[in-house]
């Protein structure tokens, strides 16, 4: 099987044809193989190209565990390179069908190569019972919850898919990934939730490190930091318009007056190859 990795700021994907691989009921299996970093290539996710009935295509994505994902933030632009530098479109605009709906698409291209990918999010949805969130609240903003010994100050919403946020003054790692996957299975969240730990520099830039739901501790995370900032801003802590700090690099996001969300990032070629099932 024809593959290709690539990574958005260090989250890293594996990239398929679906005609070299027509076989969906293995995908799970598929992602589970080829994801693991010492029996397989080694990747975050896997994405899935194919062809689409109301775009102008379709991104299927599942994470290392196996798991399918609504959305995934980094791995549209990854995405969108891929299908533009293969020849499989020649145009720098156009729309991608995923689970949580059709997303547009805008590329930055230099010397017939994908540079860097603009992505429409869509809006933060911020209705627990759309999230999910077992809440009878209108939102869950500042909420408090208990993990183990210690309670944190989170706010969830849903941007494609379920992420949780957390303000914090310092980003310790060994406590991210500590209580990370306690917060992603916490029981208020039915389909669990990835976790974001975000520090505000100043109205301008933002720290984030995510713990993501599926995949586990990563460099960076589209949807993750388009959340961040789309409940910063709500909350009246950040301009429209923030520079995202991810261990992997930086991603900008920008809120729209109708409260879409704008990301715009690189995505890098890795190396191709054959993989043997």
């Amino acid at each position: 099987m024809v593959f290709k990795k690539m990574h958005g700021t260090g989250n890293d994907f594996i990239v398929i044809k679906y005609e070299d691989f027509p076989f969906e009921e293995r995908f799970k299996e598929l992602a589970q193989k080829t994801c693991h970093r010492h029996f397989g290539i080694g990747a975050d996710g896997l994405l899935i190209v194919n062809k689409s009935n109301i775009a102008d295509f379709k991104m299927q994505y599942y994470n290392s565990d196996g798991s399918l994902a609504a959305m995934c933030g980094n791995g549209i632009r990854c995405f969108a390179k891929f299908v533009y530098d293969e020849g499989l479109i020649n145009k720098s605009l156009f729309t991608v069908e995923t689970l949580s709906g059709v997303k547009k698409v805008s590329l930055n291209i230099d010397d017939d190569k994908t540079k860097s990918v603009k992505v429409n999010m869509g809006e933060v949805i911020f209705e627990p019972s759309k999230i999910p969130v077992t809440s009878e609240k209108a939102s869950f903003i500042n909420e408090t919850i208990m993990v183990n010994d210690r309670n944190f100050t989170v706010t969830t919403v849903l941007m494609g898919v379920p992420h949780t946020v957390i303000f914090t003054d310092t980003l310790n790692l060994e406590e991210i990934k500590a209580y990370g996957p306690l917060i992603e299975k916490h029981d208020i969240y039915p389909a669990n939730t990835n976790v974001s730990f975000a520090k505000i520099r100043d109205e301008g830039n933002i720290e984030v490190r995510t713990w993501e739901r599926g995949a586990g501790y990563t460099l960076a995370c589209g949807t993750g930091v388009s959340s961040v900032v789309g409940v910063a801003y709500r909350l009246g802590l950040v301009d429209n318009k923030v520079n995202i700090n991810t261990e992997g690099g930086n991603i900008k996001i920008e809120v729209m007056e109708d409260d879409s969300v704008f990301m715009d990032g690189p995505a890098q070629d890795i190396c191709s190859g054959v993989y043997f099932i």
